[in-house]
């Protein structure tokens, strides 16, 4: 299944620093790191989140209809999530909160080299 995901930077000292205080408040840690690239995770054997220049050597840029999604304990570190990624320069792009399926709650932002993320929790039930 997934390994990791991985998001384009401009500057990778930058956006490293933004995603190391977004991440940590859901556990993560700096799992890889090295001068193109960075990734999070949990444990090794656990899917990562990472950010690295393209290797084309091109601009990063952003997909249209792409977004990583980051998995919360609650509502209220949703809330928390949510609110430092904006503290931290993130644009709003849907403030946390219930969305239209019962039990699925989320923020949704842009990070500083405008790729999309949310922040959920889901309470509900599939069946």
């Amino acid at each position: 299944m997934i390994g990791y995901a991985m998001l384009g930077t401009k500057d990778v000292q930058k956006s490293a620093a933004f995603y190391d205080e977004v991440l940590g408040l859901l556990g993560g840690k700096r799992m890889m790191d090295g001068e193109a690239g960075i990734a999070w995770g949990t444990t090794m054997d656990q899917p990562m989140f990472g950010i690295g220049k393209p290797y084309d050597k091109k601009e990063a840029s952003v997909g249209n209809g792409t977004m990583i999604a980051l998995m919360a304990e609650s509502n209220e570190q949703v809330d928390k999530v949510y609110a430092k990624a904006i503290e931290l320069g993130a644009k709003d792009e849907g403030p946390a909160g219930p969305r239209d399926m019962p039990g699925f709650y989320a923020g949704y932002f842009r990070d500083l080299d405008g790729n999309k993320l949310n922040v959920f929790h889901f309470s509900g039930s599939l069946e």
